[in-house]
């Protein structure tokens, strides 16, 4: 069994040392898709550059959508977005009609897009009788626990991609990521067979913006974060966390990316990645 693929357990320990792959609220172990959000990408980097960052970032109360717009745009840099149908500040939801204009100018700006399962849909466990056990957060069996096929499981994340297309016109890329990073063997299968590819993260790549930030304030996120990361590595931010406080976005992206930049790192999306890039279509 294959479980989160961020930080868990003891996750002062973590934010010190990168040697690990956790999640927020349980200990795991890397899988196949979190080692190949590791690999080495020197052979995408420009010749000026040190070495290339994938900058990612899943949906989530959006609270911070437009922040993060502004300072990619600033600074230049093409990140890659997963999408859920996620509940948001507005009182309305990511993939409603409201957000067409959001999502349409990140596609004429070069962003890449992913599938994060259209309701939000976590892994809990692959069951003996063929079937998938998850819990959807949204939509109209949200809070409940259900069993999909794998065909079903393929539908959730086509979901976002025919919603993506009737609100820009555009495909999504052929690639997806877990909500809380939780696979599964046959979650994974799942998505391959249906043209998706699982795109993980690196240890030094989880930002901890869903961390209480009484505890892990942004200044050691931010620290962190300009120690840890190398050439190759996947980072993963929200687009607004409800818990969080004080919110990671304003205080710690553009001095990340100023930081990096700062360091010879240039940024590129998941297209350009060497585990991702072969990955040209889907059926």
């Amino acid at each position: 069994m294959m479980k989160r693929l961020t930080f868990a357990g003891c996750v002062l320990a973590m934010l010190l040392c990168a040697s690990a792959m956790l999640s927020p609220a349980h200990a795991a172990a890397p899988a196949p898709a979190a080692q190949a959000a590791q690999a080495p990408a020197a052979s995408s980097a420009p010749a000026a550059c040190k070495g290339t960052i994938y900058m990612t970032f899943d949906t989530g109360s959006q609270s911070q959508a437009q922040l993060i717009a502004d300072v990619l745009n600033q600074r230049h840099v093409k990140a890659t977005f997963f999408l859920a149908n996620e509940k948001t500040t507005r009182g309305d939801y990511s993939l409603d009609a409201s957000w067409a204009p959001y999502w349409k100018a990140r596609v004429a700006e070069g962003h890449a897009f992913g599938t994060h399962t259209f309701d939000h849909v976590y892994w809990k466990k692959d069951l003996a009788n063929g079937l998938i056990q998850v819990k959807p957060q949204f939509g109209k069996d949200g809070g409940k626990l259900a069993s999909f096929t794998d065909k079903q499981f393929c539908e959730e994340l086509r979901r976002v991609d025919t919603r993506f297309q009737e609100l820009t016109g555009h495909k999504l890329d052929p690639f997806w990521r877990a909500p809380g990073g939780y696979t599964s063997p046959r979650t994974l299968a799942a998505g391959s067979a249906c043209g998706y590819q699982h795109a993980g993260w690196a240890p030094a790549g989880y930002s901890g913006d869903e961390l209480p930030s009484d505890k892990y304030p942004n200044a050691m996120l931010l620290k962190k974060a300009l120690a840890n990361l190398r050439s190759g590595d996947i980072f993963i931010a929200h687009m607004g966390i409800w818990s969080r406080k004080e919110p990671w976005a304003p205080a710690n992206l553009d001095a990340l990316i100023g930081g990096l930049q700062d360091k010879g790192f240039c940024f590129a999306t998941l297209r350009e990645h060497p585990a991702y890039a072969q990955k040209k279509g889907q059926p």
